[in-house]
């Protein structure tokens, strides 16, 4: 049976943490996160075994760090001028709800806007998300491009 209270609650989460992203609310997205967390973004559409194959991203708690601080910086090339970036996500479900741990699965398309140039990039998102008092922390967040294999022009801010 669909349990549409988890279901809202694990939804206003998932939006808070693209709201947070899109407004460049970097610090606050970095507090979402537990410290043994993993953000994945897989070249391969089929891998599963993301420690030993190459990947756009496989962020733990100290590159999440980097990754931030690279981008707020302003020393970067490819974060400056900062892309502008507008997320809707929809198509919410529950795959797990073991306890502690629920995995959401949801879709994803992020809209960029950098140096007069608009870009489109469509995604499956995958979410293991820790209860945390009345909310969550990301433990994984699995980021599915359509379009991984396809050669990416510059991403220079966080999926």
């Amino acid at each position: 049976m669909l349990n549409l209270q988890l279901l809202n609650q694990v939804s206003a989460f998932i939006w808070q943490e693209a709201d947070m992203l899109d407004h460049s609310e970097f610090n606050e997205w970095l507090e979402l996160w537990t410290s043994t967390a993993t953000y994945i973004i897989p070249i391969d559409p089929l891998e599963t075994d993301f420690e030993n194959t190459l990947n756009y991203a496989y962020d733990d708690h100290h590159m999440r760090q980097l990754r931030v601080k690279r981008l707020t910086s302003g020393e970067s090339i490819s974060t400056a001028p900062r892309a502008r970036t507008v997320r809707s996500l929809s198509r919410f479900r529950v795959l797990k709800d073991e306890g502690d741990v629920v995995t959401v699965r949801c879709a994803q398309n992020l809209r960029e806007f950098r140096k007069d140039v608009l870009k489109h990039y469509t995604a499956d998102i995958t979410f293991d998300l820790v209860r945390s008092g009345d909310s969550f922390k990301i433990q994984r967040k699995l980021i599915q491009l359509i379009n991984s294999t396809d050669t990416l022009a510059g991403i220079g801010y966080i999926l």
